[in-house]
């Protein structure tokens, strides 16, 4: 798990590089959140949990001060000076026979957070992908593509 001042220093040290140089531009690393809850004791874990709910890639529940519970998908937030002024958009979990909604949720009203979807994105990288091409290619198949996973 990086920590707010290695990723600072990720992102001073491309700043000084020149991007046709790189062969590889440094990226974020992943971490494996799933069933993580969060401490949210000041400002500034609130805000860094937001965001790694953010970058996560499957459903989140938000209990909010009052106590009720939203599980959705976080697909944006709007950042501002204060906790009350910053907001997270979520689409819940569909209803049978309800149009999709969306949900706005200030960061200031969330007092718990989950990550409790399973990432659809885990292990599924370019490299995993080449690994699994190069198996089966040893193997003897033939005709090897890339095919999506079903979801759940």
């Amino acid at each position: 798990m990086a920590t707010e001042q290695q990723e600072h220093l990720k992102i001073e040290q491309l700043q000084h590089a020149n991007p046709d140089e790189l062969e590889h531009a440094a990226g974020r690393e992943r971490e494996n959140l799933e069933g993580w809850i969060p401490a949210l004791a000041s400002d500034a874990e609130v805000r860094e949990a937001l965001e790694k709910a953010f970058d996560y890639r499957g459903d989140i529940t938000v209990t909010r001060k009052d106590g009720s519970t939203v599980e959705g998908y976080l697909y944006d937030r709007r950042t501002a000076a204060t906790l009350t002024e910053s907001v997270l958009r979520l689409i819940p979990q569909p209803k049978p026979g309800q149009p999709t909604e969306r949900v706005n949720i200030p960061y200031a009203d969330v007092a718990a957070l989950q990550f409790t979807g399973r990432d659809t994105a885990a292990g599924k990288t370019f490299e995993a992908w080449v690994k699994k091409y190069w198996e089966k290619k040893a193997a003897g198949e033939t005709n090897i593509q890339i095919a999506p996973e079903k979801l759940d």
